[in-house]
């Protein structure tokens, strides 16, 4: 198993030149070493160790054996590599030898080899001058070419012209292209001056051709033939364009020619030029709706044009059809923004944008059923950009809006005068005082589809206009769906954005509005507080203004242009009840100072003895309920709430402003009585007028009085809890009034019922009608003390 020290000794030579064989027979040592000790490690197996000998050494003998017919038959291969080698290097040096040979041979013939290079230029310059020889007719014939194809461009034969004319061309470019390829630049100005009648040719076969072009659309119904000529030349120029491209050696001068794009600029030229260079005043005032008519007939007409006849002429790939309908299309949109620089009026506007926006789109123009399907223009950008858009309906809307104001202004400077009148207002048919005005004001818009606007906006209202009122006889509110309405209506044929801006336009208008004809009613009040004279049907017109004011209130909420949503703007319904609330309030005026004069004379003797001042009050307020009755229902029931809130609060101001103060029971007896019958026929009066007794303030009188006649003082304390919180806005000022009015109330009572008072505050409820908290009472005068507490 193991090797001798000389075995060793022997390989170590082998092992120094062979690293590997040393790593790789130590590994199998190694290897042998763990077999071993794996198989002998037991006594008992070392019986097998002859076995183990003998299987091993005849592997050992298969191995050589198979190594030794490995290892000759490497020898063999080499010996033949070896003399393949030696043979190889003998026919090398044969071959050196024949080489060096050939070397001293040609070095030998160097000296004939210059009668041959004169002999080649001789050959090359006899092949050129054979070339010349060859094309020397034609380019002695190149001028008679010229004027045959001059003769042949002006007798309209453009064909024939062009195929002569390519011929020239192809020979002036061979003889540039050799001597382009020779160097010789020099020659190239000649062969240019040679044949300068060629690019007069050509600029003449252009300017025919681009005439063509340009005349196309008539041509292809025409004459088409024409047409294609030109088309097929250009389509030949184009190739050899592509050709010349191609080959990138040399080209030839004009080249690229290029004439297909020229005809799409051409075409598009003659289209822009054709439509699109108006005067100006064509496309200003009523010329503007003229001038749209006709682009949309002849656009339609020429693309039916181009989409059945022109199509035919071209081929495939120009797709001039959509060539076409985008140069229309851009065209088109430059000239609308030309026209938009312009100060267009309103009506205007509104065309461009319905045209621009509805009828551009429609089966009138390009959603024509002969266009469609090959004419597309929803793949095009906008006719009118979105900002454009916005803008234009701005325009649009601030020229509607200076109109409805102009028109509002007029409208008001008339009702103004009509105020002044020495007549009473118009009534409809049910006896209700009104006027033109909410007519005239809702009939602000444009007439006969949107097209045209009311001429009457151009001259003021007038009160013989019996036409504007005709509506108010038959309804219960001005015709709300008029112009205004129709001019909402109207803007949506365009978009739903204009739509919303007019009517919002049209909302503050009306509030503008509203504050303006307030401010007159507060104007028509003041000269009417210097001379009550003036004007003479003073109430009749606040009456009819509060009408008036209803109206619109009922017609404002039908001009939402979604039926959905009909609520009046907030701020809209604030300008309308300011507005009825100054009429009531100027109308309550007048019955203050109507019944100022007997209120003067409450309280006093003479009334508390039974005089008929409640009575006269009474005749005062049933001739304004009279007058009232004039207005439609809302409103009077307002009127008559309002003025019963008015009687009642004057009652109890003069009650508690010009305090009497019972001497004895017998007066507060009488003082109870006089109050009972004072408010029971105010109430049974206003009852009698349609107001209803839990809508009237006069029960404050009533409860006034329970505390007047209340026999025992020391229950006033409960008294006036239950009469402070069933009025709220009772101060302690109206309470020790009242009670100064009794004349028995001790300064212990009194304080008892102050004190109640202050530990029982209220507060005012949420719809709660103030009665007292406007009643100022005159400061009572309170005793000098010293000590610390609440004075009586």
């Amino acid at each position: 198993m193991g090797m001798s020290a000389e075995d060793e000794r022997a390989a170590s030579p082998r092992d120094e030149e062979w690293p590997e064989a040393e790593k790789a027979e130590k590994l199998a040592r190694g290897a042998a070493l763990k077999w071993a000790s794996g198989v002998f490690y037991r006594p008992e197996k070392l019986e097998g160790l002859g076995h183990y000998r003998r299987r091993e050494t005849q592997r050992n003998s298969s191995i050589q054996s198979r190594l030794k017919s490995t290892v000759q038959s490497y020898l063999e291969g080499v010996s033949a590599g070896l003399e393949q080698l030696r043979s190889a290097a003998q026919e090398v040096q044969s071959v050196c030898q024949d080489l060096g040979a050939a070397r001293w041979a040609l070095l030998d013939s160097a000296d004939h080899f210059q009668g041959l290079q004169q002999m080649r230029e001789l050959m090359e310059e006899h092949v050129q001058l054979a070339s010349v020889v060859q094309v020397l007719p034609q380019i002695f014939s190149v001028h008679e070419v010229f004027s045959h194809i001059l003769q042949l461009l002006r007798g309209q034969h453009l064909l024939e012209a062009h195929v002569e004319l390519m011929m020239v061309e192809q020979l002036r470019d061979d003889i540039l292209s050799q001597l382009h390829l020779r160097g010789l630049s020099s020659a190239q100005a000649t062969v240019l001056s040679y044949f300068s009648g060629l690019q007069e040719l050509n600029e003449s076969l252009a300017r025919q051709l681009w005439d063509i072009v340009g005349s196309s659309l008539r041509l292809v119904r025409e004459d088409p033939v024409v047409f294609v000529t030109a088309v097929r030349i250009i389509e030949r120029e184009e190739k050899i364009d592509d050709t010349l491209l191609l080959e990138a050696t040399f080209l030839p001068p004009g080249r690229p020619k290029g004439w297909r794009q020229k005809f799409y600029q051409v075409l598009q030229d003659t289209i822009t030029g054709a439509r699109f260079h108006v005067p100006r005043m064509d496309a200003e005032g009523p010329g503007l709706a003229k001038h749209l008519a006709a682009l949309q007939k002849d656009i339609v007409s020429e693309l039916r044009v181009v989409k059945d006849l022109m199509v035919q002429c071209v081929p495939a790939h120009y797709n001039i059809l959509s060539v076409c309908t985008a140069t229309y299309h851009q065209a088109l949109s430059s000239h609308l923004q030309e026209i938009l620089r312009e100060d267009l009026d309103k009506q205007g506007l509104f065309l461009l944008l319905e045209w621009a926006l509805r009828v551009y789109h429609s089966p009138e123009m390009m959603g024509h059923p002969d266009l469609l399907p090959e004419v597309d223009v929803s793949a095009l950008d906008p006719l009118m950009s979105s900002e454009l858009v916005d803008q234009t309906e701005r325009r649009y809307v601030m020229k509607v809006k200076a109109s409805v104001f102009e028109w509002m202004q007029r409208t008001l400077d008339v009702e103004f005068k009509e105020w002044f009148k020495e007549e009473e207002p118009e009534t409809d048919h049910q006896g209700f005082f009104q006027s033109a005005l909410p007519a005239i004001v809702m009939q602000v818009g444009p007439q006969e589809n949107g097209y045209r606007w009311s001429m009457a906006m151009l001259t003021p209202p007038k009160k013989e206009s019996v036409a504007c009122r005709l509506s108010l006889n038959h309804l219960h509110f001005p015709l709300p769906l008029q112009m205004l309405n129709e001019n909402i209506q109207v803007a949506s044929l365009i978009t739903d954005s204009l739509q919303q801006k007019i009517y919002n336009m049209a909302l503050e208008e009306l509030e503008a509005f509203l504050g303006r004809l307030r401010e007159a009613l507060v104007q028509c009040g003041k000269e009417h507080q210097q001379d009550r004279a003036v004007p003479k049907y003073y109430i009749s017109h606040l009456l009819a203004v509060l009408n008036n004011n209803l109206a619109l209130s009922n017609s404002v909420s039908s001009l939402h242009p979604d039926t959905a949503c009909r609520e009046v703007p907030a701020s809209l319904q604030a300008a309308l009840d300011r507005m009825q609330k100054k009429a009531t309030q100027l109308l309550l005026e007048e019955l203050l100072l109507d019944l100022q004069p007997l209120c003067l004379q409450l309280p006093s003797r003479k009334w508390l003895s039974g005089s008929q001042l409640v009575g006269s009050m009474c005749e005062v307020i049933d001739k304004y309920a009279k007058d009232f009755s004039r207005v439609r229902k809302p409103v009077f029931t307002l009127l008559l709430a309002e003025s019963e809130l008015l009687v009642a609060n004057q009652y109890l101001r003069a009650l508690l402003q010009r305090k009497m103060v019972c001497k004895s029971r017998e007066e507060r007896g009488q003082l109870c009585h006089r109050l009972l019958q004072d408010a029971t026929q105010l109430r049974e009066l206003f009852c009698s007028l349609g107001l209803d007794r839990s809508q009237q303030s006069l029960e404050a009188v009533f409860a006034l009085r329970e505390l007047i006649c209340l026999k025992d003082p020391a229950l006033l304390s409960l008294e006036v809890l239950g009469f402070v919180t069933k009025y709220p806005d009772v101060s302690d000022e109206h309470v020790s009034t009242l009670l100064d009015i009794r004349g028995d109330v001790s300064k212990e009572v009194r304080h008892v019922v102050l004190e109640m008072m202050a530990q029982h505050p209220q507060v005012l409820p949420e719809g709660y009608r103030p009665i007292f908290s406007t009643i100022l009472v005159p400061v009572q005068e309170l005793p000098f003390c010293l000590r610390k507490g609440k004075c009586a």
